[in-house]
């Protein structure tokens, strides 16, 4: 892939349309379930027509544009508009609350916000008075509510519409010939693209910038270890607005596949797939897993020799992949790896598990797979970390699925495992123009091979810097343009990434979800109860908290409501003190604090041994979480049961 100074996304785009103008970019999913194809010409007819509206409209170069919505076609339309005349989109989904959007629009003085529907219109316009800046809202649906435009007006703001906009902008081409194009000509890869800003409840955002050279870079790679045709269709199922998706979004632009929007509900993801047929499936681990979870739960509810056979088949499956991947040097290896042994071995027991294979492959295998369409070539696990007998299952009935990895301000790929040379419980090497290497957490001491420490990242990927924080841009990359991921990580002898854990506060969900514990934390705190709090769950379903009691307070509380025990140990399980800290958690933990529904705490386990500097605390008195998740291991554990 040539670099030039001057590339964008939006040139990139018009490369693929000039070379197929008339396969499907876009499937709309309309009102009555059915599916409208845009084609790649009429895709960037789109993004020049509301390009031209905000020219209109005065918008400017390197001016920061709102962009609040869920996925949906006109999302990605109207960012091509926003990039295409130089326009910087300050995007986030529907879910946002009003604390998140008035920081995220305040931060960036936002003149222009785009918004899905009359919800998010009417959201924005609550906070008008906390955003100066707002003069102009663009809704995508057609329809606001009276009430909604009769808000805006006292609040001096116009609402206008994204359809009316496109033939405005249409027309505005016609009496301005070429002058859209020339914008769209002006760009240069170093120019800034989107500021998307990472979780946070209660503290400052963090904006994170990102240049169309922290895109583009990835996709010179990416396109050989996740490939699709032109014409190819990917199941999107991630918010369009978080950097996973987007350039998940750009891996199918540039390869001229077609984007098909759907959501990660059970019945909604498999009516899709059955009406679709899909190629290429990108998603969270739990995506996956509840795949998993819906094969094991059907299996379980067949009962019987349906049941019997697929234990059977899919002990044998596993067996025999498993050899099959010491055979072909498909496992992680921290060590001289000797092939010939494991052939010598393995391959006499493989070989006579192999019609067994074959057979549970017939009867049992190839009807899970049926599920996801004859076309499905892989799919992508991102945002969190990939369970390891979700990789075993679907590994052993032969549904490639491989592991990414990356973060927000490394746009997001810093390595992912190859389809055609997978190596298991890898996320694969770093991609072409990223380097990698593990130091020590300690001392930063560079380690080698085979060596567990701290992974850092340098490249063309890298993001620009926080926006307007260049002090907390310092704290993360270094003078020589390292950036600290805080995530534990190990190389191999062939250099494939092994992520091991987490150093650093920044929690993700196994669905994607992004958090800070501190402020959870500092609310749990206000408790008289409880003396600290650390919260838990990274590469979890939910969270889940180790409560430091307030034994004083607990006793108190015993004493006033007639509470009877023998010992301290059994007052903190009995049913009554369960039951307080049960409260005093849903209690502060609410929407009503600012905090989202992932954000919730869904176990806790109460201790009563305080926290030591050395131990638990660093000099500083800061929690040590690493400490805390060997510390506590077994406690942590209990709250994951299932895990």
């Amino acid at each position: 892939m040539e670099f030039s100074e001057n590339l964008t996304i939006p040139k990139m785009i018009k490369q693929t349309v000039e070379k197929y103008p008339e396969i499907i970019c876009q499937n709309k999913r309309l009102k009555n379930g059915t599916f409208e194809p845009i084609l790649y010409r009429e895709f960037y007819q789109f993004g020049l027509d509301f390009g031209a509206a905000l020219l209109q409209l005065g918008v400017q170069r390197e001016e920061p544009i709102g962009l609040i919505s869920d996925n949906r076609p006109e999302w990605l339309q109207a960012d091509l508009g926003i990039m295409g005349i130089g326009a910087i989109d300050v995007p986030r989904g529907c879910d946002a609350t009003l604390m998140d959007l008035e920081k995220i629009l305040s931060i960036t003085e936002c003149k222009f916000v785009i918004a899905e529907n009359s919800s998010q219109v009417n959201k924005i316009i609550s906070i008008a008075d906390k955003l100066p800046a707002l003069k102009t809202l663009i809704c995508i649906e057609d329809e606001v509510k009276e009430d909604v435009l009769e808000a805006a007006k006292s609040a001096n703001i116009t609402v206008l519409f994204f359809n009316q906009l496109l033939k405005e902008g249409q027309k505005w081409r016609i009496e301005n010939s070429g002058k859209v194009e020339e914008e769209f000509e002006k760009g240069t890869i170093e120019d800034t693209a989107t500021i998307i800003f990472t979780s946070g409840t209660t503290g400052t955002p963090k904006g994170v910038m990102l240049s169309y050279k922290n895109f583009l870079y990835q996709l010179d790679e990416i396109v050989e270890r996740i490939y699709l045709n032109p014409g190819d269709r990917a199941l999107n199922v991630l918010p369009v607005w978080h950097v996973f998706e987007r350039e998940v979004e750009y891996v199918i632009l540039i390869q001229a596949g077609t984007i098909c929007y759907s959501k990660p509900i059970g019945s909604i993801l498999l009516a899709d797939f059955k009406t679709l047929n899909p190629h290429l499936l990108p998603a969270v681990p739990r995506v996956f897993e509840a795949v998993y979870d819906g094969i094991i739960k059907k299996m379980r509810k067949s009962g019987g020799i349906v049941l019997k056979l697929f234990n059977f088949f899919l002990g044998v499956a596993k067996i025999h992949k498993a050899m099959e991947r010491k055979m072909f040097g498909q496992n992680a290896c921290f060590t001289s790896y000797k092939k010939g042994l494991w052939w010598v071995l393995f391959f006499i027991p493989w070989l006579l598990l192999w019609p067994l294979y074959g057979l549970g492959d017939l009867l049992v295998f190839r009807k899970i797979k049926s599920m996801l369409g004859n076309n499905f070539r892989a799919g992508v696990a991102g945002g969190g970390a990939f369970p390891k007998q979700i990789d075993e299952f679907f590994w052993a009935i032969g549904v490639n699925l491989v592991e990414g990895y990356g973060m927000t301000e490394t746009a997001p790929i810093v390595a992912v495992r190859p389809v055609a040379a997978p190596v298991f419980r890898t996320i694969g090497s770093a991609i072409r123009h990223v380097q990698v290497r593990v130091v020590d957490p300690e001392d930063g001491f560079i380690l080698g091979r085979c060596k567990q420490g701290i992974l850092q990242v340098k490249g063309p990927t890298v993001m620009k810097g926080y926006y307007k924080q260049p002090e907390l841009t310092k704290k993360i990359i270094n003078d020589e343009g390292w950036l600290d991921t805080g995530d534990i990580a190990i190389l191999t002898i062939h250099d494939e990434i092994q992520i091991r854990g987490r150093i650093k506060d920044t929690i993700v969900l196994r669905g994607g979800e992004n958090l800070e514990p501190l402020p959870i934390e500092t609310k749990l705190s206000e408790s008289r109860y409880i003396k600290a709090a650390v919260v838990v769950g990274q590469d979890k379903r939910y969270l889940g908290c180790l409560i430091l009691v307030d034994e004083e307070e607990v006793r108190n509380y015993a004493a006033e409501n007639g509470i009877q025990f023998d010992t301290y140990e059994n007052l903190l399980r009995s049913e009554e003190i369960q039951k307080l800290y049960e409260n005093e958690i849903a209690n502060l933990i609410s929407s009503k604090n600012g905090f989202k529904m992932f954000e919730r705490i869904n176990k806790f386990t109460l201790i009563t041994k305080n926290f030591e500097v050395g131990v638990e605390l660093s000099a500083k008195q800061e929690i040590m979480r690493f400490r805390i998740n060997d510390l506590y291991k077994n406690e942590i554990a209990a709250m994951f049961p299932e895990e």
